[in-house]
């Protein structure tokens, strides 16, 4: 590895999640939905996939777009293109398979599976048909949903599917009938033509042209499961298989709807056992951590696992904006076990990096892999307007050679941090190797209506999320503006001066005066203080001024975490060593 990668391992304003990494002649090709920095839906951008040579993984290539959502034939009714998954065929050709959506999932479990083509993998590609049946009609047998496909020694196996409980947990209720007609857009004969569900992880078998059936899908894993090792942990959405020797891994987004899960089998098809939870972008699980002490604003989740000379890797995505729709991705490293298990991974700052990040010079704050505040939401098909740390983005600022400088590959004018920290706020970096460092810094500012970054467009917080943040539920579906364009700007909110954090101050405007807040250095959650940043502003809201303490940290490996404590928001921008 010549450089440093870290999480999230693309360029900060790039948003593929769903990503299913595939390794094709000798390059990692990572193929995912494609969501809008800021957006207000999921997948609002055409398919667009990255790449990197296997020996060199942080060498990332943008290939470009290679697939535009106006090649559906269902476009523009439906807009979307939700998460794909690329295999190569018997014919030596890649073969992309996807379902269309529109506005907030709607419609995304009543459209058939698309198939597109191409002669190599990083495209372009083009439209080939739906995955149909013998006699030629789509295939529409259970919820075509997030297809996954593999080759397995000449077989094309084709997986989808998603799965709610009602069934279940209501059996026989009129109204569950009533709910999976409206969702699935079926009708009540097909629906109880089941002699399951209609509901659950399917898996059919292609025919050598990638888009006839030539076996009908049927349940891998059992749809009730009350009684089994799914029990705790079922299946959600995001199918996704992988070979390892002669087991089949399935992995899945499990109902925590935060969590990447797997099972095992001998079969493709039948016989799957639960394993564990690989990966969470909450951490939750991970040293017995609680949904509760979730690390991260959590939400939808969608990946799968690969091997790269030997070393296996899960990628997965987080949450930005505040919101379900800009997800970024990240990898970790994992660990097959002899016996077949995955130890769940925690997530990291350094992820795809031959080892921990090295402590020297500046990082991105926006690359923390903790952010909370202690009550962090869980999201689902949502933006929230209630104020809580998170990763955004806004115009640059008037801070000299340093204004727009938060990728410097695109969008020069945008700069990328982290807001809305307030009093308590944890920011997390996991891992790196000190050598000789004597002070930490931070490049912030507090956070004033000017600077404030104010979200306009669509706002919609599905009924479906929990725990939502000072007890507000924001706007329904029905607030929403579909047709209105989503914006991020700085300083145009009138309520800013309400927030109790920013409070008087903000209101009396008397910001010219100077002001002091602390950032608490520590290497350990609620570990002893190392090292404490005073943070001071004057007048000019939007400039940034870096902060350093003086720390003594003996050389080796440690986790960064950053407590602030201030009766004023901040915002920040880097993390500094030397």
């Amino acid at each position: 590895m010549q450089k440093q990668v870290f999480n999230p391992f693309l360029p900060l304003w790039e948003y593929i999640p769903d990503g299913e990494p595939h390794l094709f002649g000798g390059r990692v090709y990572l193929y995912g939905s494609h969501d809008r920095e800021g957006g207000w839906t999921f997948c609002m951008d055409d398919y667009t996939v990255w790449s990197a040579p296997e020996d060199d993984l942080s060498d990332w290539r943008c290939e470009g777009v290679i697939y535009r959502a106006e090649q559906d034939p269902m476009y523009p009714e439906m807009k979307y293109m939700y998460a794909p998954d690329v295999v190569q065929g018997n014919d030596g050709r890649y073969y992309l398979y996807y379902c269309m959506s529109g506005d907030y999932g709607v419609g995304g479990y009543c459209c058939p599976i698309s198939v597109a083509v191409s002669d190599t993998p990083a495209g372009s590609y083009t439209y080939l048909g739906h995955v149909q049946n013998p006699d030629g009609t789509p295939l529409m047998r259970y919820v075509c949903f997030d297809p996954a496909v593999m080759n397995d020694n000449g077989v094309i196996r084709l997986y989808y599917g998603t799965q709610y409980g009602y069934e279940e947990e209501q059996p026989g209720d009129p109204q569950v009938i009533e709910t999976e007609m409206e969702m699935f857009g079926r009708t009540r004969e097909e629906i109880l033509s089941y002699p399951d569900s209609i509901n659950g992880p399917v898996m059919a078998v292609l025919e050598d042209d990638m888009l006839t059936v030539k076996e009908q899908p049927r349940h891998i894993i059992p749809y009730k499961v009350k009684g089994t090792s799914f029990e705790e942990h079922p299946f959600f959405e995001a199918s996704s298989m992988r070979k390892v020797g002669e087991k089949y891994y399935f992995v899945y987004s499990s109902w925590q709807n935060h969590e990447l899960c797997y099972a095992v089998s001998d079969h493709p098809d039948r016989d799957f056992t639960f394993g564990g939870t690989i990966v969470s972008n909450g951490d939750i699980g991970v040293n017995g951590r609680t949904k509760k002490d979730r690390l991260n604003m959590t939400g939808t989740t969608h990946g799968s696992i690969l091997s790269v000379r030997g070393q296996w890797y899960v990628f997965y995505h987080r949450l930005t904006h505040k919101s379900d729709y800009s997800r970024q991705a990240c990898a970790e490293k994992i660990e097959i076990a002899a016996d077949g298990s995955i130890r769940q991974a925690e997530i990291t700052s350094c992820g795809l990096n031959d080892g921990p990040l090295r402590a020297e010079g500046s990082y991105p704050a926006v690359i923390c892999c903790n952010l909370t505040n202690g009550n962090m939401p869980h999201g689902c098909n949502s933006i929230y307007r209630e104020e809580f740390p998170n990763v955004t983005h806004g115009p640059a600022g008037t801070s000299g050679e340093e204004a727009g400088a938060a990728d410097g590959k695109k969008d020069q004018d945008v700069e990328r941090f982290i807001g809305e920290i307030e009093e308590g706020s944890l920011i997390g970096y996991k891992y790196f190797r000190f050598e000789g460092v004597k002070e930490i810094g931070i490049t912030a500012r507090i956070e004033t209506p000017e600077n404030h970054v104010v979200y306009s467009g669509p706002v919609r917080v599905d009924e479906r999320s929990a725990e939502p943040v000072g007890g507000v539920a924001g706007t329904n579906a029905t607030d929403a503006d579909p047709g209105a364009a989503a914006d991020y700007a700085i300083g145009t909110d009138s309520t800013i001066g309400t927030s109790s954090a920013i409070g008087a101050d903000s209101a009396d405007g008397d910001f010219g005066a100077e002001t002091e807040v602390v950032m608490d250095v520590m290497t350990e959650i609620d570990g002893p203080v190392i090292g404490r940043i005073r943070i001071r502003q004057g007048a000019d809201p939007m400039h940034w001024e870096t902060f350093y303490t003086e720390t003594e940290i003996p050389d080796g490996v440690y986790a960064v975490f950053f407590r602030y404590h201030g009766d004023k928001k901040l915002q920040m921008k880097d993390i500094l060593f030397r």
